[in-house]
This record gives structure tokens, C-alpha cells and sequence, in this order.
């Protein structure tokens, strides 16, 4: 796969103010034809000054027939997001327009080359850690560490439980507001059952809803309630980072980036 890192690698070769010579910092040149565009890869002379600079090799890398040029802007710092749209497109190129009108092109496009974070939350309320990862991503905050997310949501309100952990969700009966009157099923985790034991005794079932005790894969991320169990480390044999279950997107940012980090040391 071809995916340039930086787009002002990447120039448009429409026209030639300057004759036959391109900008210092060009390394790919996307080359209207009769026939469509193609895409080449040029080196500029070295040894030359200034900002426009004689073309010392120039190869052709797609051909016209093999670039699709996807027609809506895009976030082009998603890198996750082109490569998926270039996998769709049908051709070993494709080019982008940015939202800023900057552009790039993906080549031969494998989503496999990225790294997967295994992402694990619940809902309802609003699964604040996996919606907030979506949201960095798509605004383009991860696009340079080359990793896509698998979320793993569970759905607490089909468990069936008779109390859940807080009234935010939206249930009848939580432990933050209503009593056990005895031998109900408790949807919880370590937390909701030491309170219900302090509060009430042992004469209630539990349901485990924490999110760490969902991780079946690695690298991982997961919310935990438990503040001791903040960071990046080993949990149940798996590597992971965990955050705290009202984590700020700055916060799930750093782990995120943290984590990869000492992934790839391991690796």
C-alpha cells in the first residue's frame, strides 16, 4: 500500500506555470490524460535550489483506468476511513479531496496493515468511551498512529436483571435510588456489589456488566469504575489500557496513543 504520510507530498499536474519542473517537496503527482487521470511519482533534482525544481525520474505508479477520483471532500487525516473508501472503489488508486482541499490517494489499499484496538464498552446510558473514540477518529486525531477500532458493546438492559446501577440509564429500579427488598438479581459489577452488601446484606444475585471482564482480545481498551485500575497493563493475560468510567476525550486520547505505543515496543 501506498499512502502518503504528509499531503504536500502530493501535487496536481494540470498545468505547468513552471514549465516542466515541480515543487521541492513533491513526491506524487496526479496527471490529467485524455483518457483520465493517472498518477505518478517523480524525484525532484537535489542539487538544485529553490522552491521548483527540474524532474530527475519520473515512473507512472497507476495508469488511467486504475484511479477512481472519489468526488466528496473527505477528512483526509482519517487514513483509517480512506483506506476503507479506496477498498470500495474498484481501482488500485484512489484520490482525495480534503475538507481544506488539500489531497492524497491511497494505493493498493489494505485495511491489514493498520493496527486493531479492541474497543470494550456497555450501554445504555450512552457507552461514552466507544462513542468517544468514534468521534476522535472521525475527526482525524488518530490518523497518523495507523489503527482502526473494533467495538464490542454490550447491551445491559437485556440481561433481565430486576435492579440496574443508576437511574441516568433510564431503568425502573437502580441501586442509586431504590432499596432491595431481598432476592433480586443485581446488574452490577465490583463496586455495585460492595454497596449493595454494605447497604442490604448478601440476600441478592449479581449480573457482571464491567466491561473488563469483556476482553477477549488484544491490544484492548475498556472503561472500569475502579480508579486503582487506571493505565496500561496486564489484565486477565491480556494487554490493555484501562480508563475510568468518566474518562475526557483528552484522556481517552492519551491512553490511546499510549497504548500503541507500548504495543508496538512489545512487538
Amino acid at each position: 500500500m501506498i499512502f502518503p504520510r504528509q499531503c504536500k507530498e502530493v501535487g496536481h499536474a494540470s498545468t505547468r506555470p513552471c514549465g516542466e519542473k515541480v515543487y521541492f517537496l513533491s513526491r506524487y503527482l496526479v496527471h490529467e490524460t485524455g483518457e483520465g487521470p493517472e498518477l505518478l511519482e517523480v524525484l525532484p533534482e537535489e542539487e538544485e535550489g529553490g522552491l521548483m525544481r527540474s524532474v530527475r525520474e519520473v515512473r507512472v505508479l497507476a495508469a488511467p483506468g486504475e484511479v477512481t477520483v472519489h468526488r466528496e471532500k473527505v477528512q483526509i487525516h482519517d487514513r483509517a476511513l480512506l483506506v476503507r473508501l479506496a477498498m470500495e472503489s474498484g481501482t488500485r488508486c484512489t484520490i482525495f479531496t480534503g475538507l481544506d482541499e488539500h489531497m492524497t490517494f491511497v494505493m493498493d489499499p489494505d485495511i491489514r496493515e493498520f493496527q486493531t484496538v479492541h474497543v470494550y464498552d456497555i450501554t445504555p446510558p450512552r457507552p461514552s468511551l466507544s462513542a468517544a473514540i468514534r468521534e476522535l477518529e472521525a475527526a482525524g486525531l488518530f490518523g497518523d498512529l495507523d489503527v482502526v477500532f473494533a467495538h464490542s458493546l454490550r447491551d445491559i438492559s437485556s440481561l433481565g436483571a430486576d435492579i440496574y446501577p443508576c437511574r441516568a440509564a433510564g431503568f425502573a429500579r437502580t441501586l442509586d435510588a431504590d432499596p432491595l427488598r431481598g432476592g433480586e438479581t443485581v446488574a452490577g459489577c465490583m463496586t455495585g456489589a460492595m454497596l449493595a452488601r454494605e447497604c442490604y446484606g448478601d440476600d441478592f444475585g449479581m449480573v457482571e456488566i464491567c466491561p473488563l471482564k469483556m476482553v477477549r482480545a488484544e491490544p484492548f481498551i475498556a472503561r472500569c469504575c475502579r480508579k486503582e485500575r487506571e493505565g496500561i497493563g496486564v489484565y486477565d493475560g491480556k494487554f490493555g489500557a484501562v480508563v475510568h468510567w468518566g474518562a475526557s476525550p483528552s484522556q481517552i486520547s492519551r491512553a490511546v496513543c499510549s497504548l500503541l505505543e507500548q504495543w508496538r515496543e512489545l512487538a
